[in-house]
C-alpha cells in the first residue's frame, strides 16, 4: 500500500564505509514499524552470496537479484501484497535504477539504497547522481584510509585497468583519503 509520506534514503560512500550495514539498520527500523520489506541486489554481485545481501561484517538479508532496474518493477508486478519498503544494495551496478527508484518513491513506496557514489577513477556514477535531488536523506559514509588512518571517502583500485566496475573486495579495493588517493586528486584538480 503506497504511503502519503514516503522516504527515499541513500547510504553512499567508498568501499568499506559500512553503507550496506547502515541500510540494513534502517531496514530493522522499518521492521519495528511493521513494514513489509523487499530487498534487491545486482545479479552479478555474488561476492558473498547469490541470493542474499551480505555486509563485509557478515550481516545478511535475503534479496532478489536483478540485471536492470526495470526487473524490479517486473518482480513487484508478480508479488502478492506489495511491500512498503524497497531496498537496493550496490545500486550503482544496476542500469536504469535511478528512474525506477524515483518512480517507486513518487508512487508512495519507502526506498532505501546503499551504493558507491563514485568510481575508483574519481568519476561520479550517473545513476546515483540522478537520485540525489529526490532523496529525503543522504548519508555520506566514510571508512578509514589504509595509508594514513584519516577518514576515507574514496575507493582505490589496486589493479590498473580501465574497467569502471569490477566485482571485488579487499583483494582489489581499499579506502583512501583525498591526499592518499592520487587518481582522485589528479582527476579533480585538473
Amino acid at each position: 500500500m503506497p504511503h502519503t509520506n514516503p522516504t527515499f534514503k541513500m547510504f553512499t560512500g567508498c568501499m568499506f564505509s559500512a553503507k550496506t550495514s547502515r541500510m540494513l539498520l534502517e531496514l530493522e527500523r522499518f521492521k519495528y514499524q511493521h513494514k513489509k520489506i523487499m530487498v534487491f541486489k545486482p545479479k552479478f554481485d555474488d561476492r558473498y552470496s547469490e541470493d542474499e545481501v551480505v555486509t563485509h561484517g557478515g550481516w545478511k538479508i535475503m534479496a532478489k537479484t536483478v540485471d536492470v532496474g526495470a526487473d524490479i518493477l517486473g518482480i513487484l508486478a508478480t508479488v502478492e501484497g506489495h511491500p512498503d519498503v524497497i531496498a537496493i544494495d550496490e545500486a550503482f551496478m544496476i542500469s536504469g535504477i535511478a528512474d525506477v527508484c524515483i518512480f517507486l518513491y513518487k508512487s508512495g513506496f519507502h526506498v532505501a539504497i546503499s551504493s558507491l557514489d563514485m568510481s575508483s577513477a574519481g568519476k561520479p556514477f550517473k545513476e546515483i547522481e540522478k537520485m540525489f535531488p529526490w532523496a529525503t536523506h543522504i548519508e555520506k559514509c566514510s571508512a578509514v584510509c589504509v595509508v594514513c588512518g584519516k577518514d576515507a571517502f574514496y575507493t582505490y583500485k589496486k589493479q590498473d585497468d580501465d574497467e569502471e566496475i569490477t566485482i571485488g573486495g579487499a583483494e582489489l579495493y581499499e579506502p583512501r583519503c583525498w591526499y592518499c588517493h592520487p587518481t582522485v586528486r589528479a582527476v579533480n584538480n585538473g
